[in-house]
């Protein structure tokens, strides 16, 4: 029996009173993607992405553990949940427009005390102040670098488009507009270097493609690492006192974190290793996190039908974003359909031993928005349903 037809094993008798569509975290696969980050991390402490969990339970799970350390939430609403609910260091990674999540921010003590969140512009710090409705509290901001490769003068760019802040000098310019307003305080430095810590440098089949990523991001990482230790500098001369410098992501932990000007790291789709983290050099992961749909029909030979299944992940639409049928091995979609929003037919030789109520098990594109179509996760040890928790979904809250 192979490794995947005995977790499949497992699976199927952890969830054998459970119909389907179900989803899962297999705990030990967890554990040991949380350890194997923290041996990458090389003793900086990591910043649990929440967009990548979606499960407040496992994020207690993982922080509990040592070499993690906050929270980097998604949205302001989400963060203020997170904070009532006890997490005390929360950084938000994106601008955020919620004026009543502000006021509410700006008003409560303990809120200000615990939340970060982020700003690349001016005009983002009118926003929060027009917002204020009498909120005196003061406002933790953290600053975040554009990380993007510019080659030919500009003319080329790799990378996500996200803050306008690319040099030292406007990066500090910046921290000291934010100095010049009373009700705010610079704290950190954001850095997401997605076209490496998200880009897979090994996809099978691409080995030529494969080749090219490898080579722009050690060329990013060098780029980065110059520039990035600048910026801090260049803050620093304005921030003495900075709490914090956060890089990296799950496919460059132990990249960023070489870095003496980062002082944390940023990962979790590490955690649940979804399939878009199938495909790197840097590390191999457990997948942890699946879901199952039952077989309702048997269409001919060579081919089964399970309920559902049409659960894209979020980018640029293609085949990668589509969940993968994983357990029994040798599943494929049917090229004319794919994945089906209440029908998902699946062709290979193996399906003619599914029968009707069977599982088949998949994995997301990504990790935190399978959260987002199921209301609760069962965790598994061994080949059992050891707990039961709830999504955000199943505690009430899509915040995005």
């Amino acid at each position: 029996m192979t490794a995947r037809a005995a977790d499949r094993a497992r699976y199927d008798r952890a969830t054998a009173q459970l119909d389907a569509p179900v989803a899962i975290v297999d705990l030990d696969a967890f554990d040991a993607n949380a350890d194997d980050l923290v041996r990458r991390a090389g003793g900086k402490p990591i910043r649990v992405a929440s967009k990548s969990v979606r499960c407040r339970a496992l994020l207690e799970r993982v922080l509990a553990r040592e070499g993690f350390a906050g929270i980097m939430s998604f949205t302001l609403a989400e963060s203020l949940w997170l904070a009532r609910s006890g997490f005390d260091d929360v950084l938000l990674a994106y601008p955020s427009a919620d004026r009543a999540g502000y006021a509410e921010l700006a008003a409560d003590p303990k809120l200000a005390a615990a939340v970060t969140v982020m700003i690349d512009d001016p005009a983002q710090l009118d926003l929060i102040d027009a917002a204020r409705a009498g909120g005196s509290e003061v406002v933790r901001v953290c600053l975040e670098l554009d990380t993007a490769l510019t080659l030919l003068g500009g003319r080329v760019r790799i990378g996500a488009r996200r803050s306008p802040l690319h040099s030292p000098a406007q990066v500090a310019e910046m921290a000291r507009a934010v100095a010049r307003r009373p009700g705010f305080e610079v704290v950190g430095i954001m850095a997401y270097e997605g076209h490496v810590a998200g880009v897979g440098d090994a996809v099978a089949g691409r080995p030529l493609r494969s080749r090219a990523v490898r080579l722009m991001q050690a060329a990013a990482r060098r780029e980065l690492a110059e520039r990035r230790a600048a910026v801090v500098r260049a803050v620093r001369e304005v921030v003495p006192d900075l709490e914090f410098v956060n890089g990296g992501g799950t496919g460059s932990v132990q990249h960023t974190a070489a870095e003496d000007a980062v002082t944390e790291i940023a990962a979790g789709s590490g955690l649940y290793v979804p399939r878009l983290f199938d495909n790197y050099t840097s590390f191999r992961g457990r997948p942890a996190a699946l879901f199952a749909l039952p077989v309702v029909r048997r269409p001919g030979v060579g081919v089964v039908t399970v309920l559902g299944g049409g659960y894209p992940a979020s980018g640029a639409p293609g085949a990668d974003r589509l969940p993968v049928p994983y357990l029994p091995e040798g599943l494929r979609y049917d090229p004319q359909e794919g994945a089906g929003e209440v029908q998902t037919p699946l062709l290979g030789p193996v399906v003619d031993d599914l029968l009707i109520g069977d599982k088949v098990w998949f994995r997301h594109a990504k990790a935190g928005e399978l959260c987002e179509r199921f209301d609760t996760l069962h965790l598994v040890e061994g080949d059992a349903v050891t707990a039961t928790v709830p999504t955000y979904r199943g505690e009430g809250h899509t915040f995005l």
